[in-house]
């Protein structure tokens, strides 16, 4: 049976699948990342991982994985297949492509960012199924965003496209790690609604979980931090969507978990705040954390397609200089 391997990396645990053709994960499995060992040891355990799946598929479809597609979080070259940077893995310009075609034994590896891969399976077969344009942002530890533009996530340039987290909603505010201050996700994240809510009802483990149960229950403190982090995300959103002009917004992360706690009040707010630009529809993410896996599988499978349309031998030829 033809199948791809799929695999999301985080910070602390790996998600990975076998999907066939017909999207169906035929075969999942999860392993901690381990990064605790350094980041050698995690490029290991990746590439080890990624070969146990590939042996797996052997054994139980009869054949090899056609492709493998991997996910991973910071700075990654999609095109060049680097992992470029990601401080909670420690590493830095790692050719992961390269490494994991060479434990794989010359399977084929797309390789792409994990919120980006996250944002190519909402948009084809989550929340934003049939929208045409849409913009994926999951508010977790900090904020990103994925571009969709008829089933195709634009990574920029430069591969930054996206970066809404660091849209700089409150001049002069909070410190972030990327040097400006009043960063949108330092104020909006699932992390930073935490920090807020701690230090607002004197509970150092308080989170934002927590602070969506007691807005619930009408705590005005809760409610007060709840607002300002809506007010600061609403107003990222409406530069964003005024920029970029989407049919969808999907919201997702650890946040988007409140339902309607969070998505009452924030399309109310986004409402308030446009003026001649159209409102999207706001939606939460459909697919959880499985996004991540479903949307490495898609990055194998159009792999496999670009490769059928763009065979080897035309590419050589393409590139011979005449004598």
């Amino acid at each position: 049976m033809k199948h791809v391997i799929a695999l999301d990396v985080g910070g602390t645990g790996m998600k990975a699948a076998l999907v066939g053709a017909d999207g169906a994960l035929l075969h999942e499995a999860r392993r901690a990342t381990g990064r605790e060992r350094g980041p050698e040891a995690v490029v290991e355990t990746i590439t080890g991982f990624a070969a146990e799946l590939r042996a797996y598929g052997e054994e139980r479809y009869g054949e090899s994985a056609s492709a493998a597609g991997v996910a991973v979080p910071g700075i990654v070259d999609a095109e060049n297949g680097i992992a470029v940077y990601a401080a909670n893995l420690g590493w830095r310009d790692v050719p992961l492509r390269a490494l994991l075609g060479e434990r794989l034994h010359g399977v084929p590896v797309a390789l792409g960012h994990d919120v980006r891969t996250g944002g190519l399976a909402e948009g084809r077969i989550g929340a934003g199924r049939g929208a045409d344009r849409f913009l994926f942002v999951p508010l977790g530890t900090g904020i990103a965003g994925a571009i969709g533009i008829n089933g195709v996530i634009e990574s920029g340039a430069h591969g930054y496209a996206g970066e809404i987290g660091h849209i700089v909603v409150r001049p002069g505010g909070i410190p972030c790690g990327c040097g400006q201050r009043g960063c949108l996700e330092r104020l909006a994240s699932a992390s930073a609604v935490s920090a807020a809510w701690a230090a607002a009802c004197g509970d150092p483990d308080a989170d934002a979980a927590a602070c969506a149960k007691a807005v619930e229950s009408g705590d005005p403190r809760a409610r007060a931090v709840w607002l300002d982090a809506i007010g600061a995300l609403a107003d990222g959103l409406v530069t964003a969507l005024t920029l970029l002009d989407p049919r969808t917004l999907i919201i997702g992360g650890g946040l988007a978990e409140a339902g309607e706690t969070l998505f009452t009040p924030l399309r109310a707010a986004v409402a308030e705040r446009v003026t001649f630009q159209k409102l999207p529809l706001i939606v939460p993410a459909a697919l959880g954390d499985t996004a991540g896996c479903l949307g490495a599988g898609l990055l194998a499978w159009d792999l496999l397609a670009t490769n059928a349309a763009d065979p080897p031998h035309a590419t050589e030829e393409a590139t011979e200089v005449p004598a």
